[in-house]
């Protein structure tokens, strides 16, 4: 079975998915906003508090224009708005990591540039990757060589990006996340079904889901995600979803994480963990008493020839089951019995002596 240890738990298809809140800048530049988010994620159920290390010098250049609904986010540039979330330091970083450590919670933040990639790797158990940084070969060559768990999302991208991506990261402690590279996703875009496509293209990864639909209360979209075999589920998180721009209108609050969380854990046990078809043993009662056996439907005498006029298929199934009704005409009775008599292989003989 394939398995990576992500910060406090091992995760595979047997166990509870990996929640991620992703916190990303929705903290606006606030180390106390960031604290009081990574307390929430917590409290509400989530394994790990996610952050985005970058500046926006080095990811965007001043005219890269906006690929979000800028209705939602009104900032027309790519840099203008990263240019309003990068003030936090190493130093913040630390700070927040410590803080994950006290709360028990784990401490995660994708960095979109080499010296994040160095300055967070003391700080992180393992990296995620953008969807973004995708084909981003140096960025991808530099997180490959600090031997983590790697989670890498797939927004917007094809197989064969996909395969080359693990190419170059040379591990198969890397979890794959599908993902829509839209802000917000529509629901007929998310395109969930792509979770299983993604499990046969690889066979030897973990899949998960990195969800962007404007969220309803249970978040069915990372219920429904799980169900189809996502492992790991991340979702942006916010303190407040009526703040406008940035990543809050497509977030989750603290509330939708406490409702997900129960609906995910009852899902989860109505899941299972056997895949194999087979009688499990609360089903054992309902074998011996609802089943049937092969009864007598009239009176038999000693060494009679059994019939199928002799015979019926009556509930409990404690005697002969009608499975071996072939193998029971054309036998002999050993002795007389009465209408109604469950039939047991003591019972009958091949021959009339």
């Amino acid at each position: 079975m394939t398995e990576v240890l992500l910060g406090r738990r091992k995760i595979n298809h047997l166990v509870m998915p990996y929640i991620i809140a992703e916190i990303g800048v929705n903290h606006g530049g606030s180390i106390q906003l960031a604290k009081k988010m990574i307390y929430l994620a917590k409290r509400g159920g989530a394994d790990a508090a996610k952050f985005q290390s970058y500046k926006a010098e080095t990811i965007a250049s001043k005219n890269s224009p906006a690929y979000w609904d800028t209705k939602k986010e009104n900032t027309k540039s790519q840099f203008a708005l990263f240019k309003k979330y990068d003030s936090f330091t190493k130093q913040d970083y630390k700070t927040l990591s410590s803080y994950c450590k006290k709360l028990g919670i784990d401490f995660i933040s994708t960095p979109f540039d080499h010296a994040a990639v160095d300055y967070l790797n003391p700080l992180v158990p393992f990296f995620k990757v953008s969807s973004s940084d995708i084909t981003n070969i140096p960025l991808l060559k530099k997180i490959s060589k600090k031997k983590k768990p790697i989670i890498l999302s797939t927004g917007a991208s094809s197989i064969s990006e996909i395969k080359n991506a693990l190419k170059v990261l040379k591990s198969n402690k890397v979890i794959l996340m599908h993902c829509i590279l839209n802000y917000p996703t529509k629901n007929e875009n998310a395109h969930l079904r792509m979770i299983k496509g993604l499990k046969k293209s690889f066979p030897n990864h973990l899949i998960g889901y990195s969800d962007h639909t404007t969220p309803d209360s249970s978040l069915t979209s990372l219920i429904t995600a799980f169900i189809l075999g996502a492992v790991v589920l991340e979702k942006h998180f916010t303190y407040d979803k009526k703040l406008s721009g940035n990543d809050h209108y497509h977030a989750m609050d603290y509330k939708n994480l406490i409702e997900f969380k129960k609906v995910l854990s009852k899902t989860y046990s109505l899941i299972g963990k056997n895949e194999e078809k087979k009688p499990i043993a609360s089903e054992g009662i309902a074998r011996k008493n609802a089943r049937r056996s092969v009864v007598l439907n009239k009176n038999i005498n000693a060494g009679e020839k059994i019939t199928k006029n002799h015979l019926i298929c009556k509930r409990p199934g404690t005697g002969i089951s009608p499975i071996h009704w072939g193998h029971i005409l054309g036998k002999y009775a050993k002795r007389k019995m009465k209408i109604d008599h469950i039939l047991t292989w003591s019972d009958i003989k091949n021959n009339r002596q």
